[in-house]
């Protein structure tokens, strides 16, 4: 009976591998009248109707600009690895049909749509997505709708902020990009920049090869390739703070930046049980094609030899994809209830000092520690680990998964260092 109670618990952690990125829904904004000016940043439209004043979009018979529907066509089950961007049409179709091929579901938000968290009446309500990509807003975020997104990131969702440069309005409400960033990040009711990421109110066009980043980086050197260099053609950069958000990490930086928490390009982050990414340029997601009334450049496939494509695939598979390093307990011990508890002290710690303990007996125990990168940092082995014993590791802030492997099967916790 062991033995079944074992395999049944081993074939279903397998079925969720297999079905959950097919579960994946990533939801493109177009609400903030990302349609403006000479930008398109849509995954598809059907219709080009729209004018869009200082008050945001609105159906004119006269207006030229993306309005896009809720589901690109023709149907993404028509994809396959060798389908061309311009299977959808909108500046950010390639992006969107790279995410198809990856089996990922993606969707528009449509202009006259709203932003909710926990709303069962709204059929697009945050919490029916993975991930919620914004791509240069052009106009603020409600009170309402700032609470959402936070509590979209709270609650496990990843989040894709994308900016352009300063004085980059598109709609004439005195509004651009940057500033509505730092808007949501600064008044949102929940925390002061809860990401630990500013966005600088700058304008300046550079290729840059300055990329700080471990070997393991899931950003940097990710499932679509190693990036090695990014172009921004008139955009911003990011100043992080990791006292508000010890998570936080910038990857790509300005050329001659000692690489650090100014002049970040690209940055990432945690926070609560979400993940945020962060863009500093909204060109490099532009594929080039899309609204025939803007003019649009190949930026995704073309700038930076392709890069472009790499980094924000690889950003956005890292938002999309739940973290490996957190293994339900499937041991016949466990199952059967068995195992002794695991105490991690503090928790969280704010000296860097974690220490773990047992109220029983584990033999030939590994006890392993990994980021939420899913990087093994630190690792000790004990041949007997008995109540009334400690195992301390110190660490640097972040938050880490502790795995425990013996001889009454793994076990694994949470927990955080301030």
């Amino acid at each position: 009976m062991k033995r079944t109670v074992r395999a049944v618990a081993t074939l279903a952690l397998l079925t969720v591998a297999t079905i959950g990125r097919s579960q994946v829904k990533i939801l493109f904004d177009a609400t903030k009248a990302e349609m403006a000016g000479n930008a398109d940043w849509v995954i598809d439209a059907d219709l080009h109707n729209l004018g869009v004043g200082s008050s945001g979009p609105y159906v004119s018979s006269s207006g030229t600009k993306s309005n896009p529907q809720r589901i690109p066509t023709p149907a993404q089950s028509g994809i396959t690895a060798s389908t061309s961007e311009t299977y959808w049409d909108g500046g950010l179709s390639a992006w969107a049909v790279d995410c198809a091929k990856k089996g990922y579901t993606v969707e528009s938000l449509p202009w006259n749509s709203q932003i909710t968290y926990g709303n069962s009446s709204n059929a697009q309500d945050l919490s029916n997505y993975k991930v919620f990509v914004i791509d240069e807003p052009n106009l603020v975020f409600s009170a309402a709708e700032k609470t959402a997104i936070m509590q979209f990131v709270q609650n496990g969702g990843g989040l894709f902020m994308i900016s352009d440069h300063n004085i980059s309005d598109r709609n004439g409400d005195g509004w651009d990009s940057p500033h509505i960033w730092d808007d949501f990040l600064s008044n949102n009711s929940v925390q002061n920049y809860p990401f630990g990421i500013y966005f600088d109110t700058v304008d300046f066009s550079q290729t840059t090869t300055n990329i700080s980043a471990a070997s393991t980086d899931s950003i940097i050197h990710g499932p679509m390739g190693t990036v090695t260099k990014v172009q921004w053609s008139g955009g911003t950069t990011m100043t992080l703070n990791p006292t508000a958000n010890a998570t936080v990490k910038g990857v790509v930086f300005k050329t001659g930046t000692t690489p650090g928490n100014t002049n970040a390009m690209v940055a990432y982050a945690r926070y609560g049980h979400g993940k945020v990414a962060a863009m500093g340029d909204s060109s490099p997601s532009d594929d080039g094609t899309g609204n025939p009334s803007c003019t649009l450049y190949p930026g995704y496939f073309g700038d930076a030899s392709g890069n472009h494509q790499l980094l924000i695939m690889n950003m956005t598979i890292w938002l999309a994809e739940s973290d490996t390093t957190v293994i339900s307990h499937v041991g016949v011990a466990d199952v059967n209830n068995e195992q002794p508890s695991i105490n991690v002290f503090p928790n969280p710690s704010n000296d860097g000092i974690i220490n773990l303990s047992t109220d029983g007996l584990l033999t030939n125990a590994v006890v392993s520690i990994y980021n939420f990168a899913g990087q093994l940092v630190a690792q000790q082995k004990a041949d007997e680990f008995a109540k009334g014993s400690n195992i301390t590791f110190q660490l640097t802030s972040g938050s880490y998964i502790v795995s425990i492997q013996s001889n009454k099967g793994l076990q694994t916790t949470r927990f955080a260092v301030y």
